[in-house]
């Protein structure tokens, strides 16, 4: 039986959805129906196709009472709109679905946990949320609440943990057990992974602590998911307020792939501490496994501290980054935007061993979807300062800069038209090979993604520039030799 609340989410969205605004929205990567999103939720595969649930509220560009909103796919990147899936219509959850995550049961259902939110009044008169964790069951478009809900709730939290900040559940099944991983926020402040276990997934156990920042990664963690990768076992954790530390962990919202190893399942030994995005807009990240063994991780393309700026420059709020595919080399987790990706691109054009100094542009390579490879090496051995320009007209410019003498690059929207100051520039330390490198480059309208050798390092940035602005110029300090391949993709991707 649907809700008065979700069927009036999923009536509004049939409004919304009757207007033709798809020349304003990105082309091919996972945006709301309407209104506000952020996190990806329940992000899983069910039957025959993916499945991408994300934190939205369909009234306005702002965060408000949490909905989940869904799409899918047959291959991660054509995404078809769905019904709104859960909205805040019981007791225990009336101020919000927070995030979660989805599973197939044994009967063929599928499973959506998410965090229930009630906000209660505390004895000093302050008002606060607590969070627990709740369950609905469907068919993938459908879902039902459970009776038993809330399934884990604020007494499962273990002596000290905060009953608060509870929330986040990944479920994953492993050897015919359920695990839930939830955040909570340990006595000291500091973020901790808890794990809880069921054999159906309706009764709950607490069964540990996983892991624990003891505020040396962030403090309190976002968003958690565990996955066993090549020869490791990987924790994903989003931590708020995260001290800057040398020139690749940032102040601010973040993103870190946790490498360990460990003989069982949940013996998680940490090792290493690797951020997963250099950019200023990537949050909340999620994997999955394709049906052909990948794993893929999406997340959000935004940053919490600039949420409230720009919203209401299109008819929506937000999008997700491009799934990509994460594999470890040498120590390092290198992450690359699938390979569906390349069955979109047309009208390739490509220019070889270009000497580039003053700036120069070429006629057919500019717009603003496209997907752009660019390999640089020294001319004479002189390092240089090589800047490409893109979204660029008479008053725009969005810039990557590449410095082979400080071996770094430099993404820098001060110019693209965003209404703010804090962070427009990140600069991120690249390897160059001998004195090459390349760089992968993927604009979609109002998204850029950066990928470097390979992917190694990754940024993601959204930019508000005014469409129209679609030039793109290359120009160095010192001759270097460019090779270049563009390649357009098709209309409609997004239906």
């Amino acid at each position: 039986m649907i809700s008065k609340k979700l069927q009036e989410a999923r009536d509004y969205e049939k409004k919304y959805m009757a207007r033709d605004d798809r020349d304003i929205r990105p082309l091919f990567h996972a945006t709301g129906t309407v209104g506000w999103i952020n996190d990806p939720n329940g992000f899983s595969r069910f039957g025959d196709k993916y499945h991408l649930f994300y934190q939205y509220h369909p009234y306005n560009n702002h965060w408000g009472p949490m909905h989940w909103g869904h799409s899918t796919s047959d291959d991660l990147i054509k995404w078809e709109y769905q019904p709104c899936a859960l909205a805040p219509d019981e007791d225990y959850d009336k101020d919000g679905c927070f995030s979660g995550s989805a599973i197939t049961l044994d009967d063929g259902r599928m499973l959506l946990m998410y965090t229930s939110v009630v906000r209660k009044e505390e004895a000093d008169g302050q008002m606060k949320d607590y969070q627990q964790q709740s369950i609905a069951i469907g068919d993938g478009i459908d879902f039902e609440k459970v009776s038993s809900n809330p399934v884990i709730s604020t007494d499962m939290i273990p002596a000290g943990g905060d009953r608060h900040d509870f929330r986040d559940p990944k479920i994953i099944k492993y050897d015919g057990k359920y695990y839930c991983f939830a955040i909570n926020r340990h006595p000291d402040g500091s973020g901790q992974i808890l794990v809880y276990e069921s054999d159906d997934a309706i009764s709950w156990s607490f069964n540990k602590v996983l892991d624990r920042s003891d505020n040396q990664v962030g403090r309190i963690w976002e968003c958690p998911d565990y996955f066993a990768l090549d020869d490791k076992k990987v924790l994903i954790v989003s931590p708020q307020e995260t001290e800057g530390k040398g020139d690749n962990i940032f102040p601010g919202f973040n993103n870190f792939f946790l490498l360990g190893e460990g003989e069982g399942f949940l013996d998680f030994d940490r090792q290493t501490v690797l951020p997963i995005d250099f950019g200023p807009d990537f949050y909340a990240a999620q994997t999955i496994e394709t049906v052909d063994g990948r794993r893929v991780m999406i997340a959000w393309m935004q940053n919490w501290e600039t949420v409230n700026c720009g919203n209401d420059l299109h008819d929506y709020y937000s999008t997700m980054t491009l799934p990509r595919k994460l594999e470890i080399k040498d120590g390092h987790v290198y992450q690359q935007p699938i390979k569906e990706l390349d069955n979109y691109r047309i009208n390739e054009v490509t220019y070889n061993a270009v000497p580039v100094k003053d700036a120069v542009a070429f006629d057919e390579i500019n717009g603003r979807c496209f997907d752009l490879n660019l390999h640089l090496k020294k001319a004479d051995d002189k390092d240089y300062i090589f800047t490409m320009k893109l979204a660029k007209n008479t008053f725009y410019e969005t810039k990557i800069l590449i410095d082979s003498k400080r071996g770094t690059v430099k993404l820098d929207r001060t110019n693209s038209g965003v209404r703010f100051s804090a962070l427009s520039e990140r600069e991120i330390p690249v390897d160059f090979v001998g004195d090459e490198i390349n760089l992968r480059v993927i604009m979609d309208r109002f998204t850029l993604e950066l990928f470097v050798n390979d992917g190694k390092q990754a940024a993601s940035m959204k930019i508000d520039t005014d469409i129209a602005a679609d030039e793109i110029s290359f120009e160095s300090d010192e001759t270097v030799i460019m090779d270049i391949t563009k390649y357009d993709f098709e209309e409609g991707l997004f239906a």
